[in-house]
């Protein structure tokens, strides 16, 4: 334990200070606002014979001091909400709770971009308004979250439930890359091996076969066209692969592309329907932890329609928002424009009319999750053979190509 030495108000106004023992800076201010004292300043009581640290929620004092560096993930936004969710929920004012998550942040960016967060709410600026300050970091949803949770005042709430959906979210991704971690492996390596077998290995072999004999099989010829092709042109190749990726980049980036792609992903054989659950899943949660959270139907559609990551649901999204302002149920847009399955629109259905709306929401979110879970395991399970057959298929068509000739040599020798 430790001691710390602290200036705060009480609730009625009136200063006070005095000394408090804590694990660390976190918990005292956890359990200075558990108190109802809003702290000002926070030290640790120095040793004898040395000075007291530096408070800890001056705001001029950290803003100089910070290096700026590193990365901030995504699970670094789901840890810092979930604190401040905490934080908050303990009584502690906005700007202290910054300035304690901003000291403790190990991470040196984040840490920046807290202390710049607590300076701008300390200079009267809302909390929603400071985070729209860094869209890199905190989307379109998150800030919405926020605002309304200020307008209802209920932010701490908020805060917690925003964690949580989050933490989904990157529980959920980190699954979809452990997915998909071994086929990409299996793709890389086969294209590593296949490129070293044509432009080092093999030319080497065939320019001693083509000495020893006259005559070539056709898939020895096949195979040493395409290494001389690979050797003689590699320079347009690289240069025309990579002109090919930054157009196809700027393309897909722009509206009508990204448009389109979307499209293309909903329609494709065995993918689409890994895409598709997975939007709806984020529309369903989204739109229920929204709720949840006091949000009102049409405004939560509207912030679930630019979150949904898909632009082509996004539209249909619109239109669903539109006939609800006309005063029509959710389930009803959502039967007549097809987007969820006929089960999925009768608990929502259900939801609607027994008021526990979004407890149905969050339970298709979780059904459109399970389904996207098992065709994503499903697609995996034979993505993975498939590659493998292919790579070992290039590779046996070397093996053959370059085998070839020396049995034909080996015949006419026995002749």
């Amino acid at each position: 334990m430790k001691a710390f030495r602290y200036q705060a108000v009480e609730l009625n106004g009136s200063p006070v200070k005095g000394e408090i023992e804590a694990a660390d800076r976190r918990s005292a201010l956890q359990l200075l606002g558990a108190r109802g004292l809003f702290p000002s300043v926070l030290e640790n009581c120095a040793p004898t014979g040395e000075t007291a640290a530096r408070p800890v929620l001056t705001p001029p004092q950290h803003a100089g001091a910070v290096r700026v560096g590193g990365r901030v993930s995504g699970k670094d936004i789901t840890a810092f909400t979930r604190e401040m969710g905490a934080l908050l929920g303990a009584s502690i004012p906005i700007p202290q709770a910054l300035d304690g998550l901003g000291e403790e942040e190990e991470n040196l960016a984040l840490r920046a971009i807290v202390l710049k967060i607590a300076d701008s709410v300390r200079k009267g600026a809302a909390l929603s308004a400071a985070l729209e300050e860094h869209p890199k970091l905190f989307s379109k949803l998150y800030i919405s979250m926020v605002r309304v949770g200020e307008e209802a005042g209920v932010l701490p709430k908020v805060m917690t439930d925003l964690a949580e959906l989050l933490e989904h979210e990157d529980e959920l991704r980190g699954e979809v890359m452990a997915a998909v971690a071994y086929p990409v492996f299996v793709l890389c390596f086969g294209f590593v091996t296949v490129t070293v077998l044509l432009t080092v290995v093999m030319p080497k072999l065939f320019s001693m076969l083509t000495e020893m004999a006259t005559t070539l099989p056709l898939p020895t010829v096949i195979l040493l066209r395409v290494s001389g092709f690979i050797q003689n042109y590699w320079i347009p190749i690289v240069v025309g692969a990579a002109g090919a990726i930054g157009g196809l980049r700027w393309y897909l980036r722009s509206p009508r592309g990204a448009e389109k792609w979307d499209g293309v992903k909903l329609a494709l054989p065995v993918l689409g329907g890994v895409y598709r659950a997975a939007a709806l899943s984020r529309f369903a949660r989204t739109l229920g932890t929204l709720a949840r959270s006091g949000v009102s139907l049409l405004p939560a559609l509207k912030i679930v329609e630019n979150t949904i990551g898909n632009l082509v649901l996004g539209k249909l999204i619109a239109q669903v928002a539109e006939e609800t302002r006309g005063g029509d149920s959710l389930a009803a847009p959502l039967r007549k424009l097809g987007i969820f399955p006929k089960t999925v629109v009768q608990m929502i259905s259900v939801g609607e009319e027994s008021g526990m709306l979004p407890e149905m929401l969050l339970k298709v979110a979780d059904i459109e999750e399970r389904h996207m879970r098992a065709r994503t395991k499903t697609m995996i399970s034979l993505l993975a053979p498939a590659l493998i057959l292919v790579v070992g298929a290039l590779v046996g068509f070397m093996v053959i190509a370059l085998l070839l000739p020396i049995f034909n040599m080996s015949q006419a020798l026995e002749k």
